[in-house]
């Protein structure tokens, strides 16, 4: 039996990056005569991401406007297996997908590493995007990634025989899953989250985007400056606490782009869509209003 619909909506796929299969869940309101404003949600990066991590945005939004959430390539029910996983990679495809989807320049909602993905999207694939918000963005912090030349040759290694393998199946038991997941709240973290994590982790092919994660070949070197300074699109930034993730250059950015605007809900931990529902929406539609 394979992996089951991360979100009870229809599936539609997409080709991105010259053949690669992304599937993405799409809402059904299509705004009547004319077109409304889609919404697009990305998913974070780690070892078993999907849309299922931006389910309440999707249950949310979806009663009133068209919303898409992919599951990105190597990730949930989209293509896995030996793809050149990088950040120019995911954004071609961010770029590619944004370009398929119709109507008028999407509202996009990016969580964690993926909102370096979809910034050098719009800066060098030319994604046209209406508005951004960034929940619990990486690149802010104080610590820079290291050399992805050194994650690749650790990936190399990583991608073949036992080492790998023995690593891969301790990173991805429930135990592990669930330690990972309940660092991200307060409380313990969702079952739904945590058993469809669980299911999506034992896909064939399931350890290779990961693992560039987790070499940090996904990473930017000062993103804040080359991918987050230079955006002209209102941005909206949600944080509050992230035990991954350090916003110590936030103010710094606040500072050099009036585009950027940001807003603590806490207390959370990442992931405030599903910690604090009601805060998350309504700083969502009171960002998007302003935009009118």
């Amino acid at each position: 039996m394979g992996l089951g619909r991360a979100i009870a909506a229809e599936l539609v796929d997409f080709e991105v990056c010259g053949g690669v299969r992304l599937r993405c869940y799409r809402s059904g309101v299509d705004g009547g005569g004319e077109r409304q404003r889609p919404l697009v949600l990305l998913h974070s990066i780690n070892a078993a991401p999907s849309a299922m991590e931006m389910k309440p945005l999707f249950m949310q939004f979806a009663k009133t406007r068209p919303v898409f959430a992919p599951d990105l390539p190597g990730f949930g029910l989209s293509q896995r297996g030996d793809l050149p996983y990088s950040s120019d990679f995911f954004a071609e495809a961010l770029a590619d997908l944004l370009g398929q989807i119709g109507g008028p320049p999407p509202d996009v909602v990016a969580l964690s590493l993926t909102s370096e993905f979809i910034a050098r999207a719009i800066l060098e694939k030319g994604a046209a995007v209406h508005s951004l918000t960034l929940i619990s963005p990486t690149g802010m912090g104080d610590r820079q990634p290291p050399s992805a030349d050194v994650g690749a040759r650790i990936n190399k290694i990583l991608n073949v025989g036992w080492l790998g393998n023995t690593l891969w199946w301790t990173l991805v038991s429930r135990p592990s899953i669930r330690l990972f997941l309940g660092k991200a709240f307060y409380g313990r973290a969702p079952k739904e989250l945590v058993d469809y994590a669980a299911a999506t982790a034992r896909e064939p092919g399931a350890n290779r985007a990961p693992f560039a994660f987790l070499t940090m070949q996904l990473f930017s070197q000062n993103a804040l400056t080359t991918l987050y300074a230079p955006l002209k699109v209102p941005t909206l930034l949600l944080y509050d606490q992230d035990p991954n993730v350090g916003f110590e250059q936030l103010p710094d950015l606040l500072a050099a782009n009036p585009a950027v605007s940001d807003r603590r809900i806490t207390p959370t931990m990442g992931l405030p869509h599903w910690e604090r529902p009601t805060e998350t929406f309504d700083a969502l539609a009171g960002f998007w209003d302003g935009l009118k």
